[in-house]
């Protein structure tokens, strides 16, 4: 069981049917690897100002992105509620990336979501092994999800 906080800190409404969408990713990326757990998520929507904000604080890095994943990283409790982390996403970043990408807002949206859960759950992008079993990984979920470009 998969529990996502919701919170929007951005000027732009995010209509309800985005929202459910964007936790039904998550629910689907999390529970496809631990069924039985049972994890809280903090999902944000910012703007650019604040992620990057964010970003330069965790990360050194002194420019706005897409979106950044906290994870906790407790597998070993299956049978307690536990936090899984933080996804936070630029809703700016999202809508001008959906325009340069050709697809809609809700589909970047939803692929923000798949990419940083699955960070929450250890996958990275370093190398080019794991970056091709993380892109296949976000295919897989989002198709059978009928989430398309």
């Amino acid at each position: 069981m998969l529990k996502v906080y919701t919170e929007n800190l951005c000027e732009a409404p995010i209509s309800e049917y985005a929202l459910r969408q964007m936790k039904r990713v998550i629910k689907e990326t999390v529970s496809e690897q631990y069924p039985k757990h049972k994890f809280e998520v903090n999902l944000t929507i910012c703007d650019n100002e604040y992620i990057r904000d964010i970003n330069r604080e965790y990360r050194g890095i002194d420019k706005e992105t897409d979106v950044l994943s906290f994870p906790m990283m407790d597998f070993d409790t299956p049978e307690i509620t536990v936090i899984l982390g933080d996804i936070i996403i630029s809703y700016e970043k999202a809508v001008s990336q959906a325009e340069e990408y050709g697809h809609s807002l809700k589909r970047e949206l939803c692929f923000l979501c798949c990419h940083s859960a699955l960070h929450l759950l250890g996958y990275d992008h370093e190398t080019e092994d794991e970056r091709t079993e993380m892109e296949n990984k976000q295919k897989e979920i989002l198709e059978r999800l009928n989430i398309k470009r």
